[in-house]
């Protein structure tokens, strides 16, 4: 029997003007819904997820014909379009208690962290802000039990660093 010595290869580190890949473009949302933070990751029925900034964008045409913008600020949301209902999810142990409570108000409350990495898992930079999750529908079609879900950005947006080993988000200084 012949022995082999293998290593093993980290990939290698982002260069200027290297493209970020999707995959490197990460969403974490709390499924305790105010309780003890228990971040799941969101993605994994999805083959597209935004962030729409959704911008007021006030607009005024001067008396020469000028015109000028102004962006007023933003509300920022998300769609889940497939969200499959799995047993032992706790984050759909939430959606369903919403759902079937009919849940409204404070029962809609938690956070989500967005974060991007280089492809070596350098965080680039992470954010955390309150977020309401409001359920769409629960049906689907042959494919599973399905809840879609929007994510209203709801503020309280800070920046800080995420480990990805024990999925906690600790704020920071800085933007």
């Amino acid at each position: 029997m012949k022995k082999m010595n293998l290593q093993v290869f980290a990939e290698a580190a982002m260069s200027a003007g290297d493209k970020f890949e999707r995959q490197y473009l990460l969403h974490y949302i709390d499924s305790s819904f105010g309780g003890t933070a228990s971040f799941v990751r969101l993605g994994k029925d999805l083959e597209e997820y935004n962030i729409e900034m959704n911008a007021d964008v006030e607009t005024k045409k001067n008396i020469w014909g000028e015109t000028s913008n102004t962006v007023k600020g933003y509300e920022p949301g998300s769609e889940v379009e497939t969200y499959y209902a799995r047993k032992g999810d706790a984050l759909y142990t939430q959606l369903a208690t919403i759902v079937n409570g009919r849940k409204t108000g404070s029962d809609l409350e938690t956070k989500i962290v967005d974060v991007l990495v280089e492809t070596d898992g350098t965080q680039v930079w992470a954010y955390q802000e309150d977020v309401i999750v409001i359920p769409k529908s629960i049906g689907g079609d042959g494919g599973g039990v399905n809840i879609p879900f929007e994510i209203k950005y709801n503020g309280n947006r800070v920046s800080g660093t995420w480990n990805s080993s024990t999925k906690t988000f600790t704020a920071g200084s800085g933007e």
